[in-house]
């Protein structure tokens, strides 16, 4: 059963364990397109704001490269820097906190801890090639029913660790960063086509509707307009222009799986009265930023929005109730509505899959997802090759639960899985795992301490970990959630090689490295399997909103948690890395004819 526990409220501490859990020329057209009117904008108290038809787009650097050929590395700055606060954004490029450049490959590292018996068998065909992404966290920047007070406030350094979460100034351009990822994935496209694709969850911010209408517009190639409410500096700044979107291209298919913040109130609270109401309001929200005194209803500060008619993202309406002689306010807008349903908190979410033009329909999701309001599901990608996906929800379930940040299985859910792990076997297919929470990943690329997520407390990560050590054909368990490029291998208990299997998670393309990452399946000659897995930057123009959204992450990752080490580094925080993994005997004669030869 999903654990059950104490309601917590949003905290500081709230905040560390929900992420930690984890430029060419502007280029515009006139279009004859009168006055664009948001759909289901507005309310009886402010009607739909209209938006001038100037409409920009955003086009990517001519090459595209993955870290394999060139990695975006920091620039080291000094220890006796100044020290910024979060919302310093004018100055993060003066003192260098968002300084990068460019450095030569990353090679991929051979891991053969789970296949001892592999001796450097050359690739002979490949069996599938794809991409996935994850934590992309669309965010409407100007909605009331957000917290930002809560990271903007924060001191310099590592006290303040994961509280990005609630701000960061990549807030301002996080579809613009998302059209800048699919540019880069046609352009690989182009030169060696994908298979499909995976979202792997947390496409919004804090589970609303614009945000998650901005996400699949932008896939689908629609002109979007990333501002809310007032629409202030759509014809001035930058981020807040509306633009084209290149949108996916369309023999290209790409698959869903549902995270925390796709359902939960910014991914860590079941949505009460209070953040439902603020959503489509015009107050802006009043918390109590104390972790003493944390309930969602308590009150003490109010959280602000960005402010889209300034350059840098400033913040308005933020700070102790005390400093306001009139409480703050924005421009209401009904588009800003919650996802979460009363009765669940997936169906709403699901069914805008179905409203897409990129391919397939419902993105993996079908009506029976809709009915159930269960979000797994599973496919094979291609016919003539034996490999499942089975893409699982993870997420904490239900009102009442002790941490909306961490992973959980219910027993629907738990007995699902099996069931798809049994066919699978039988149907001697190979199989991958897409989640967005990890279980029992490494915390970092060098530190093996297993990082619990699971509650449980009856499906805890042992139970479930010995459950999936019964299976030879599973071969990756491919997750997000914690913002982090880390390969776990979960070799068997008792020594099998066959019943072992690797984790690999991917970052998210909202903080740094603000990276996604390719799979290369391929079979070799002595019929093991090597998974080859490879970051990649998506590919800007200088001057962008994209290109200004790498420097403001990595000097929100530097701000946020500086020590001394952080500030020195000048590592690409990239991993890429061929996986080795030993099949049964059944299975390598099921795939020694299978893929296409690699020449």
């Amino acid at each position: 059963m999903v654990n059950q526990g104490k309601k917590q409220g949003i905290s500081r501490r709230d905040f560390v364990k929900t992420i930690g859990a984890g430029i060419g020329a502007l280029q515009t057209a006139g279009v004859g397109l009168g006055m664009l009117e948001l759909t289901g904008c507005g309310s009886s108290a402010a009607p739909p704001q209209p938006v001038p038809p100037q409409i920009v787009s955003w086009p990517i650097a001519r090459q595209v490269y993955t870290t394999a050929q060139q990695q975006v590395l920091p620039v080291a700055i000094a220890p006796t820097i100044r020290h910024l606060s979060p919302g310093d954004v004018s100055l993060y490029a003066k003192y260098g906190y968002s300084a990068w450049n460019i450095g030569g490959p990353l090679q991929h590292v051979v891991r053969k801890d789970i296949a001892p018996a592999y001796t450097g068998a050359p690739n002979v065909s490949r069996l599938l090639y794809y991409f996935s992404m994850s934590d992309i966290h669309i965010a409407d920047k100007e909605s009331p029913a957000q917290p930002i007070y809560v990271g903007w406030s924060a001191p310099y350094g590592p006290s303040s660790s994961g509280l990005s979460s609630a701000y960061s100034p990549i807030l301002m351009s996080t579809p613009q960063v998302l059209d800048a990822a699919i540019q880069t994935i046609n352009a690989m496209h182009k030169i060696l086509p994908f298979d499909f694709g995976l979202s792997l969850g947390d496409a919004c911010n804090n589970t609303q509707y614009n945000e998650l209408r901005w996400f699949l517009d932008t896939i689908d190639g629609k002109v979007i307009i990333p501002s809310s409410g007032a629409h202030v500096g759509a014809t001035t700044i930058d981020y807040q222009m509306p633009f084209y979107a290149a949108g996916i291209n369309r023999d290209l298919p790409w698959y869903q799986a549902i995270g925390n913040h796709d359902q939960f109130w910014m991914g860590s609270q079941f949505e009460n009265t209070k953040t439902r109401k603020a959503h489509i309001g015009s107050a802006i929200l009043n918390l109590a930023d104390d972790p003493a005194n944390s309930d969602l209803d308590s009150t003490g500060d109010y959280m602000g929005v960005i402010d889209g008619k300034t350059v840098y993202g400033d913040i308005f309406g933020a700070g102790p109730v005390a400093d306001f002689t009139t409480p703050p306010a924005v421009v209401p807008d009904a588009s800003r509505h919650t996802l979460a349903g009363l009765t669940s908190t997936t169906v709403n979410w699901m069914s805008e899959f179905f409203k897409t033009t990129s391919n397939p329909v419902g993105h993996g999701f079908t009506q029976t997802n809709l009915d159930q309001g269960h979000a797994c599901y599973s496919f094979v990608p291609e016919s003539d090759i034996p490999i499942k996906f089975i893409v699982l929800d993870d997420t904490v379930k239900g009102p009442d639960q002790a941490d909306y940040a961490a992973g959980a299985l219910d027993d629907q859910r738990y007995q699902w899985l099996v069931g798809e792990l049994d066919a699978g076997q039988a149907a001697n297919q190979l199989m991958v795992i897409a989640a967005h929470v990890p279980i029992l990943p490494q915390s970092s690329l060098t530190d093996t301490t297993p990082y619990p997520m699971w509650p449980g407390p009856e499906y805890t990560d042992a139970y479930v970990l010995n459950m999936l050590h019964q299976y030879p054909n599973l071969i990756l368990w491919m997750a997000g959630h914690r913002h982090v490029n880390v390969v776990t291998p979960q070799p068997d208990p008792h020594g099998d090689p066959t019943l072992a299997f690797w984790e690999v998670e991917t970052c998210s393309l909202r903080d740094h490295p603000q990276q996604f990452r390719t799979f290369d399946i391929r079979r070799n000659s002595d019929n093991t399997v090597s998974i080859i897995i490879t970051n990649v930057d998506p590919a800007v123009q200088y001057n962008s909103p994209a290109y200004k959204s790498r420097g403001y992450a990595l000097g929100a990752f530097r701000i946020f948690g500086a020590t001394p080490a952080i500030i020195a580094d000048t590592t690409s925080h990239s991993y890429n890395a061929e996986l080795v993994v030993q099949l049964t005997p059944v299975m390598q004669s099921v795939i020694s004819q299978a893929g296409s030869a690699i020449r």
